[in-house]
């Protein structure tokens, strides 16, 4: 395996990162970081004994790392690692937990939408907003609603439970001792936050009349999301006191979703959202009038690569979905190769994003995902690039401009492999799920997971269903060696998470 470079945050005693140095490849390099200072630490005997240990096998150890400021612990040329571990995100002993989901979100923001960026998100959400105040006065909001808002906040129960089905969700486990941290007492802090969305129960096709049910199951079991749709704001917003009608109020920011693998599915992307007050009365003319201004801008974004005299193949659609006023805005395109037969959703119109209900006014919200915008309007192939730290790509664009991308890859080489596995007979089989391990497992580097074929053993009757694997990366080559890794950290990972028994 080629060597890595890995590097730990939050580490506090180092005790996890003393023990992870015992088992790592002797090409693998470690760089463990602390908030606290060597001062800190000197009467904890515990933490001098790993630092001992840390050194002697040469690993780089670092002190006062602000794990939200890390671009200002690192030099430029040093700052490439293969992967970051925040094994415990937590701001101290009486912090409470709203300053963990504060330090969470700050841990995660990527900043693509902040000045200066000429990044191509930045830039096709700034033409779609300028385009959109020419028709609407804007308000634009700033994002400081958290990433990771509270299951049983009504911004949650008023978003559509399909929506909140696709979350990462975030469990926390509380005994007695410290049930009063959980919910903002000062007795002790809460001493486990763990990521857990394979636990959830969720009916796998919600239906309308199950949705109470579905949304009570999901609250009884996780208490926190990462937030899959800037819509779970919504209610919040228009409930403000300066909210005024007519007016169109802008949110932009990161969203987390577990999909299925494809080129044009992401887990984490960035959403613009637009909401609209107006009127009862006005409701038929001032929702056309929204859609029809959104179409024309989009349609004009989606030709600006074009060669000169051909023509887009397919327009943007609003595709009605009853039984409310709501439409999913799709669009065709040959970026994602020959299999993307369907119309790709690119957004959505709803009027239903809140449980308001008011005599006089209704609310109309349009989101937008703008990675896939992006991709669509530069011709980018793979949603990996739009993530990428590699500077050749941020050299293709100039600010407001928008040109052909050019992809600077030497297509890497692929490798394929199948995996098959026992199903657990009283378990249900996550698809979805084995997505989200294979590409939590791969690192991104899956790239395909096609079915093949389902077995049942004709005296058993135990069921097994094989997969096959496509590994490639998108700005440098794999080695045989990482997919082998790779692959047989898949098979036991699946077995822990997944319930089920590789072949």
């Amino acid at each position: 395996m080629a060597p890595r470079r890995l590097l730990l945050v939050g580490e506090g005693n180092f005790s996890f990162a003393a023990a992870l140095s015992e088992t790592l490849d002797p090409r693998t390099s470690l760089t463990a970081t602390c908030l606290q200072h060597p001062a800190d630490l000197a009467r904890d005997p515990l933490a001098r004994e790993n630092l001992q240990r840390l050194r002697e096998r040469g690993t780089e150890v670092r002190f006062g790392v602000d794990c939200t400021q890390l671009v200002d612990a690192f030099e430029l040329q040093d700052r490439e690692f293969d992967r970051i571990y925040f094994n415990f995100p937590h701001c101290g002993r009486k912090a409470g937990v709203a300053k963990n989901r504060e330090l969470l979100a700050k841990f995660f923001q990527r900043g693509f939408l902040e000045a200066p960026s000429y990044h191509p998100i930045k830039t096709i959400n700034e033409k779609l907003i300028a385009e959109l105040g020419k028709v609407f006065p804007l308000k634009r909001l700033k994002c400081s609603s958290p990433l990771l808002p509270q299951a049983d906040t009504s911004d949650l129960t008023s978003c559509h439970c399909d929506i909140l089905s696709s979350a990462f969700w975030i469990s926390l486990r509380e005994d007695n001792s410290n049930f009063e941290s959980l919910t903002g007492g000062t007795t002790q802090d809460m001493e486990d936050f763990l990521v857990s969305s394979s636990e959830l129960s969720l009916p796998r096709n919600p239906r309308r009349d199950s949705k109470e049910e579905a949304q009570e199951g999901m609250y009884g079991q996780a208490k926190v999301c990462l937030r899959p749709s800037l819509l779970v704001h919504v209610q919040a917003l228009i409930q403000a006191p300066d909210f005024l009608p007519g007016s169109l109020y802008i949110l932009s920011g990161p969203v987390f979703q577990k999909c299925r693998i494809s080129p044009s599915t992401m887990p984490a992307f960035h959403e613009t959202l637009f909401i609209l007050g107006f009127n009862k009365n006005l409701k038929d003319g001032c929702l056309q009038s929204l859609l029809d201004h959104l179409k024309g801008i989009l349609d004009s974004l989606l030709t600006q690569t074009l060669l000169e005299g051909s023509k887009l193949g397919s327009s943007v659609e609003f595709v009605f979905q009853p039984p409310g006023e709501d439409y999913m805005i799709t669009v065709k395109s040959q970026n994602f190769g020959p299999d993307c037969v369907k119309d790709l959703i690119i957004g959505s119109v709803t009027t239903s994003a809140t449980s308001i209900i008011h005599k006089d006014q209704c609310f109309a919200c349009v989101s937008m995902n703008l990675d896939l915008l992006a991709m669509l309007v530069w011709g980018i192939s793979d949603w990996r690039m739009l993530w990428t730290f590699d500077k050749r790509f941020l050299k293709n664009f100039a600010a407001g401009k928008i040109e052909p991308f050019k992809s600077y890859s030497l297509y890497p080489p692929y490798y394929v492999h199948d995996i098959s596995f026992w199903l657990d007979t009283k378990k249900r089989f996550d698809e979805v799920e084995f997505h989200t391990v294979a590409r939590a497992v791969s690192q991104d580097t899956v790239i395909s997971i096609q079915f093949l074929s389902r077995f049942q053993h004709p005296k058993t009757e135990q069921v097994s269903l094989c997969y096959r694997l496509t590994y490639q990366t998108c700005d440098k080559a794999l080695t045989q060696q990482q997919v082998a890794s790779m692959q047989s950290q898949l098979r036991k990972e699946i077995q822990q998470r997944l319930h089920v028994t590789p072949r």
